[in-house]
């Protein structure tokens, strides 16, 4: 991230795909091995000795030979899980994807050159919209770096995924939709589209062939800001991409019966560069807490995104601005680079705009008007109302730690984010009084298509020491060992993890294969610990007060401060 992204190069975004090696299998020994490992904390004497025969009775029954039909599936796949992934992370989940899976986050521009200011959304917009276009093109041309670990190239699959990109509802499966070509492959798409108010506009970036300029878009931005905020709202039709999957998809099978125009004008939002969200509402945000702009990008005005799209850039009254993304085409470090990208951009240019103000005679936005009836609007009503009630039962706690950052923790040899994962278990111990049910997110993308591998960060040697800091009769130097020993096993598992060495995908593979040979569900998978490991932090969580989300944020920073204290007892 710290490469200049607009530098050009001679190597090309995409020029590694065909070179990268394919996703391994795990060996299934170890994956069960591991498995025995990540529920250890949550299990009694009594249900673990019964876990260790069920597990023991799997690898050398069922287990091995649905091992080997996943060897035999890898042989003749570059990534055997990505469509298994794809299709059970996210296109077969029926529930609501906007509030339960998309990511979401608020931009870093506040934080210097541009600080909450009302009547600057328009300009703004503009600017960062520009810089956004900008990485458009880069990634067009294949000037976008690769990303590396040393020499060794990652996958940039997920990259084509970042514009043009949008899922489509289904009954029973969504489907994804991405309409994006390098300029080597072909046309690409070159419009975007502007939620505002409940209604849609559509203009074109490129006009006799250049990129339309900030003032270009400055002009764009401000009719439909004027038009929106002197007429009547829209019906707000994106509401609908907030409902639950098979609600939607029907909905939306309904909307295309009425006119055949109707499907004219999704297929104009699905395939544009990105959304535009105005939103009207004015976030309070300091460097110092951002609990309520996360929370506005993530719960905010359901009619002003589009929850399918794969990039939302959302603006708000007083010129701060995020982004609300589907998921199920690319995982957040994707955005976090073009987020990293704008924000070096906006900071090098003093948050200004430096070229030429002259405005090209350019055609205004076009506003793509719904065909709807009474059933369209009950179906937009009910799906707003779903989505207020199931944000309102949304918690967040969003403050910036700022008594010491990453450079203390290298220095005392401590990774960063292990350091971070570990003051999270420590101060949920604190809080609860039992361990808690976590993962953290490992990348694979040393591999073809790869993108994640769970990683189970609730481990016997965090709990250990997390007792251990909860027994005054346990002294410095043993928390301190109990402390290196869990950073050493996290650290171990990241790794391992990284490598495809993980073992959740490895089971969830094996479970797959199960149903689709038509064989019952091995007992591995209906034992109750299995499931045990996903939802106690859950319905711990449930039982709690609802200051329990700044309770744990300040039990972390406690947290932080402790792990410091214990490394700096030298005398030890």
């Amino acid at each position: 991230m710290e490469n200049q992204l607009a530098k050009s190069t001679e190597e090309r975004t995409f020029q590694y795909q065909d070179s990268l090696p394919s996703l391994p299998v795990p060996s299934l020994e170890e994956s069960l091995k591991k498995y025995l490992e990540s529920v250890k904390p949550f299990a009694n004497q009594e249900e673990y000795k019964k876990t260790e025969e069920i597990v023991q009775k799997f690898q050398s029954g069922i287990g091995e030979k649905l091992h080997q039909k996943l060897l035999e599936r890898a042989k003749g796949k570059r990534n055997w899980l990505e469509e298994w992934w794809l299709n059970v992370a996210y296109l077969d989940v029926r529930i609501p994807s906007q509030l339960n899976v998309n990511f979401a986050g608020p931009a870093a521009h506040f934080e210097h050159y541009w600080p909450p200011k009302e009547g600057t959304q328009l300009e703004r917009g503009s600017i960062t919209l520009w810089h956004n276009l900008n990485y458009w093109q880069l990634l067009r041309k294949e000037k976008v770096p690769v990303h590396k670990v040393g020499n060794t190239p990652l996958d940039m699959n997920q990259f084509r995924m970042l514009f043009s990109t949008c899922k489509v509802p289904g009954i029973t499966r969504d489907s994804i939709m991405n309409y994006f070509r390098t300029e080597s492959e072909g046309r690409s798409p070159n419009h975007i589209v502007v939620l505002c108010r409940g209604r849609a506009f559509v203009f074109d970036v490129i006009h006799e062939g250049c990129l339309v300029t900030p003032p270009e878009l400055l002009r764009q931005l401000t009719y439909i800001h004027k038009k929106c905020h002197s007429e009547p709202d829209g019906p707000g039709i994106a509401a609908l991409t907030s409902e639950e999957r098979t609600r939607w998809a029907k909905a939306r099978e309904y909307l295309i019966g009425l006119d055949p125009e109707n499907l004219a004008l999704l297929e104009k939002i699905q395939s544009s560069l990105l959304v535009y969200s105005m939103e009207d509402s004015s976030p309070h945000v300091t460097p110092e807490d951002y609990s309520e702009i996360i929370a506005a990008i993530l719960i905010g005005d359901p009619t002003v995104r589009w929850g399918d799209k794969s990039y939302n850039l959302i603006s708000f009254s007083n010129g701060v601005f995020g982004c609300n993304c589907d998921h199920a085409p690319f995982d957040a470090m994707i955005m976090v680079n073009i987020s990293y990208y704008v924000d070096e951009k906006i900071f090098q240019n003093e948050g200004r705009w430096k070229g030429s103000e002259k405005v090209r005679d350019i055609p205004l936005p076009e506003e793509l008007i719904f065909i709807v009836d009474e059933k369209v609007l009950n179906d937009i009503n009910q799906a707003k109302a779903q989505y207020l009630r199931e944000a309102s039962d949304l918690q967040i706690a969003a403050y910036a730690f700022t008594s010491f950052g990453k450079k203390l923790t290298k220095n005392k040899m401590l990774h960063p984010d292990t350091f971070i994962q570990l003051a999270l278990q420590l101060a949920y111990y604190r809080l609860h009084g039992h361990p808690g049910c976590c993962y953290e997110t490992a990348m694979t993308r040393h591999f073809y298509h790869g993108r994640t591998e769970t990683m189970r960060s609730c481990t016997v040697e965090a709990v250990r020491w997390c007792q251990s800091m909860q027994d005054p009769s346990v002294n410095l130097r043993e928390r301190q060992q109990k402390m290196l020993q869990a950073f050493a096993k996290h650290n171990k598992m990241m790794k391992d993890c990284s490598a495809g060495k993980g073992f959740d995908r490895h089971l969830l593979g094996l479970l797959l294969i199960a149903k689709e040979e038509g064989l019952p569900v091995p007992e591995l998978f209906t034992d109750p610990l299995f499931s045990k490991r996903f939802v106690v932090a859950c319905s711990a969580w449930k039982s709690c007060p609802e200051t329990d989300a700044e309770k744990l944020v300040q039990l972390t920073f406690c947290a932080f401060h402790d792990m410091i204290q214990l490394m700096n007892s030298t005398h030890l």
